[in-house]
C-alpha cells in the first residue's frame, strides 16, 4: 500500500513538473518568438526607415522637369566677390558752403528783398533793418570820420601828437564797430555822403546760393544772432547715410559710393565718419559729398546709398534663393551628383549683395542655384510616398 502511494505521489510530482516545464518552455519559446518578431520588426522598420532615408535623401529629375521648373545648376568655384551695403540717407545742405544771415544787434525788420527759393549773388541786398544801437554807432562814426579828416588835413605838428592819435583811434574804433554790426564797406562810405536816416542798414549776401529758409515777417523785432535767412551753395551738397551702430565697415575717406534719389544716380565721395551714435535714432552717420549736377537735388530729399566693397580673398557663394531650411531648421543647399539631387547642410557667412557666402562644401560641387524650392518639394514628395508605400 505504501509502495503504491509513493508511486502515485511520484507520478503526480512528475506530471506537475512536466506540465510546468512544458508551459514554461512554451512561454519562453513564445517570448523569444515575440522578441525575435519584435527585433525583426524593428530591423525591418529600421531598414525601412533607412530605405526611406536613402530614398528621401535624394531624388532624380528628368530633363523635362529640369526645364519646366527652370532649375539651374552651378559649379561652385572660389571667386572674389564685389558687393554693396545699403544705407538710408538724406540730402543735407553743405554747412561748409552755407551761410546764416542774422543781425548782430537787436533790430526791427523793415523790408525784405529776396524770398524763399531765390538764388542770390554775393553782395546782393537781402533785408533792410532798423536799430537804435546802429543809429548811435553811425552817428558816432560820422563825428569820428569828420574829426579824423580835419586832423589829417591840419597835420600832426599843428594839432599835436595827442589829438592826432585820439582822432585816429576814435575813427578806427567806430569803423570797427560798424563792421562788427554787419555793415558793408559801401554802406559805411555812404554814411558821410548822403542824408540817409540813421539806424537803417541793409544786410547783403556774403556768399552766392539759394535761399533755403526765411522764417520772419516785416515789422518783426529780432534779437542779435537770430536767423533771418539760410543761404546754401547747392552746387555741392551733403548726403548723410545712417548705419546700424554694430555694423563695422572699412570706409576710408575719399572712397566712392552710389547715391540714388528717385530715378537719378550720383557718385558721392565719403568725407567724414561719425565716431559717436546719434542719441535719437541710435545710428552712426557717414557723411558724403555729392556734386549737384543740374540742381536736381535739394535739402531734405531721401536717398538710397550703396557702399561698394570687395572680398579680400576668394570665397564660395550661392544666390539667396538657393538656400533652404532643413527639417531641423539648419540651412542647406541641393547638390547634384550622378543625376541625383540631395540636400546638404552648409554654414552661412557674410551677406554679399544678393549672394551669401557658404562653408561646408568643396570647390567643384554642383549646386542648384535656381529652382531649389521645386527640388525640395520633389524630395519631400518621394519621402511621403515611401512612408505610405
Amino acid at each position: 500500500m505504501n509502495k503504491q502511494i509513493k508511486l502515485i505521489t511520484l507520478a503526480v510530482l512528475f506530471c506537475g513538473i512536466t506540465t510546468i516545464t512544458t508551459a514554461t518552455f512554451a512561454n519562453v519559446q513564445s517570448s523569444e518568438k515575440n522578441e525575435k518578431h519584435v527585433e525583426e520588426k524593428d530591423d525591418g522598420h529600421g531598414h525601412e526607415a533607412k530605405n526611406e532615408e536613402e530614398e528621401g535623401a535624394g531624388v532624380k529629375l528628368s530633363k523635362g522637369q529640369l526645364t519646366l521648373a527652370e532649375i539651374n545648376i552651378t559649379v561652385l568655384e572660389p571667386q572674389t566677390m564685389a558687393y554693396s551695403i545699403y544705407a538710408q540717407g538724406e540730402i543735407k545742405a553743405n554747412d561748409y558752403t552755407s551761410y546764416l544771415v542774422s543781425p548782430r544787434v537787436d533790430s526791427v525788420i523793415l523790408k525784405r528783398h529776396v524770398a524763399l527759393g531765390d538764388h542770390v549773388e554775393i553782395n546782393q541786398p537781402l533785408v533792410t533793418l532798423f536799430s537804435a544801437s546802429m543809429a548811435e554807432a553811425q552817428a558816432s562814426y560820422r563825428l569820428a570820420d569828420s574829426e579824423w579828416k580835419r586832423v589829417q588835413k591840419l597835420g600832426r605838428k599843428a594839432v599835436g601828437e595827442k589829438r592826432f592819435i585820439e582822432a585816429q583811434t576814435d575813427f578806427e574804433a567806430d569803423l570797427g564797430r560798424l563792421y562788427a554790426f554787419g555793415l558793408s564797406t559801401d554802406a559805411i562810405i555812404s554814411l558821410t555822403t548822403n542824408t540817409k536816416k540813421l539806424g537803417q542798414y541793409t544786410l547783403n549776401a556774403e556768399t552766392s546760393g539759394a535761399v533755403l529758409s526765411d522764417n520772419f515777417r516785416q515789422g518783426q523785432r529780432i534779437e542779435s544772432g537770430g536767423t533771418l535767412f539760410e543761404l546754401a551753395d547747392e552746387d555741392t551738397l551733403w548726403v548723410e547715410a545712417r548705419l546700424a551702430p554694430s555694423m563695422e565697415l572699412d570706409l576710408p575717406e575719399n572712397s566712392k559710393a552710389q547715391v540714388n534719389v528717385g530715378n537719378n544716380t550720383y557718385i558721392a565721395t565719403i568725407t567724414q565718419k561719425a565716431h559717436t551714435i546719434d542719441p535719437v535714432t541710435r545710428t552712426r552717420i557717414i557723411r558724403l559729398q555729392v556734386q549737384n549736377v543740374g540742381h536736381k537735388l535739394h535739402q531734405g530729399l531721401f536717398a538710397d546709398v550703396y557702399f561698394a566693397f570687395e572680398t579680400d580673398k576668394k570665397v564660395l557663394t550661392v544666390p539667396e534663393e538657393a538656400l533652404m531650411r532643413g527639417s531641423d531648421g539648419d540651412w542647406m543647399v541641393f547638390v547634384e551628383e550622378n543625376g541625383e539631387f540631395k540636400g546638404v547642410e552648409v554654414e552661412l557667412g557674410r551677406q554679399l549683395g544678393k549672394s551669401r557666402e557658404i562653408f561646408g562644401l568643396p570647390s567643384g560641387t554642383k549646386v542648384v542655384t535656381t529652382g531649389a524650392f521645386y527640388v525640395a518639394a520633389e524630395i519631400a514628395k518621394g519621402s511621403f510616398d515611401a512612408h505610405n508605400h
